[in-house]
């Protein structure tokens, strides 16, 4: 792959507000542009309003299958933002999209893993295949860098805790599975073709704007329950081990990817247990609620503990968490109490 130089002549820059209107405007390049695929996502909308305050140029690709065009409510009026409507399956497109580009946050996906279990082969058109056309595109246009989103499934369950990066792949379920064959073909591309890549492993993120649904995650559902008085549904025993991380804290991990020259695997938790028992006896306090707690079988696949070892990320990275869970509780307790007035 050839070195990208950064281009400071003019070119056009495409806005589509919607499948009917798109409005063309001329502009300087003076700075990166970077692509977030899945933009107007729960994690891709908080990370797109931290590279517009970097002063980065951004240009969003997504579907809109499980996001909203109302995330990204607070940029619309940025002249150094770009809203595309279109699918990570569509090469053509992604071709089109990656000539201005001069790196790739790639977070278009299917993120839940009970979405993935009812329908494996999509998990696998877009989280596999999908990342084969972002890479093949970034490679037909010689876009060098990319940060990709994977996820702590791609563990499965651990061997020892907490779980560094040289621990056993081994993913239990078909969304893990998908991610780990993303990674594999990110660090293909990497020694085949000189790409520069960051593989970020998240764990369980939570924030505002987390989608909403039956596929919704455990911190929504449990926020749902407590702000309605519905009983707080738990699969298993309750004793299950997570790593909740906050999804501002995951956005400047996205940022400080794409702006470094660090290439390499990192966990992105806090490093800290939370069982699913004191979550939901948090979320209960918090809201005030008077919601009961209930027991449910457990579900297949479900790991049963997941805690990161962050040494690396902190060292190499240069990035921590920021944000306690209580913080970030509040903050994403307020945003969907807000939602409902």
């Amino acid at each position: 792959m050839k070195s990208r130089v950064i281009r400071t002549t003019k070119r056009l820059r495409y806005t589509l507000f919607n499948e009917n209107k798109t409005r063309v405007e001329k502009r300087v390049k003076n700075m990166s542009t970077v692509l977030i695929t899945g933009g107007a996502g729960f994690i891709g909308s908080h990370t797109v309003e931290l590279l517009l305050k970097e002063n980065f140029y951004v240009i969003v690709l997504d579907n809109f299958r499980s996001s909203s065009k109302e995330n990204l409510n607070s940029i619309l009026q940025s002249s150094r933002v770009s809203i595309i409507n279109g699918d990570i399956r569509d090469f053509s497109l992604l071709k089109s999209v990656m000539r201005d580009v001069d790196a790739v946050i790639h977070l278009a996906a299917i993120v839940s893993v009970d979405e993935a279990n009812s329908f494996p082969d999509l998990a696998f058109q877009v989280n596999a295949n999908g990342t084969l056309n972002v890479l093949e595109a970034m490679r037909y246009c010689d876009v060098e860098r990319i940060v990709y989103a994977s996820s702590a499934a791609v563990y499965g369950n651990p061997i020892y805790l907490p779980i560094d990066e040289k621990h056993p792949l081994f993913p239990l379920n078909p969304y893990g599975a998908s991610k780990l064959a993303g990674e594999a073909l990110v660090n293909a591309y990497q020694e085949t073709y000189g790409l520069k890549s960051v593989v970020l492993r998240y764990f369980n993120v939570f924030g505002p704007r987390m989608k909403a649904g039956p596929y919704a995650g455990v911190v929504l559902k449990f926020i749902t329950s407590a702000l309605s008085n519905k009983p707080l549904i738990i699969y298993g025993d309750g004793k299950q081990v997570r790593d909740f991380i906050y999804v501002k804290d995951v956005a400047m991990a996205n940022l400080i990817a794409v702006k470094g020259n660090v290439t390499g695997v990192f966990n992105i938790g806090t490093g800290k247990k939370t069982r699913i028992i004191d979550l939901a006896r948090k979320i209960i306090d918090l809201t005030r609620s008077k919601s009961e707690i209930k027991f449910a079988p457990a579900r297949p696949g479900d790991v049963r503990e997941s805690v990161a070892n962050i040494v690396k990320a902190e060292k190499e990275l240069e990035w921590k968490p920021n944000f306690s869970l209580e913080q970030g509780l509040k903050n994403t307790i307020r945003f969907f109490s807000a939602m409902r007035t």
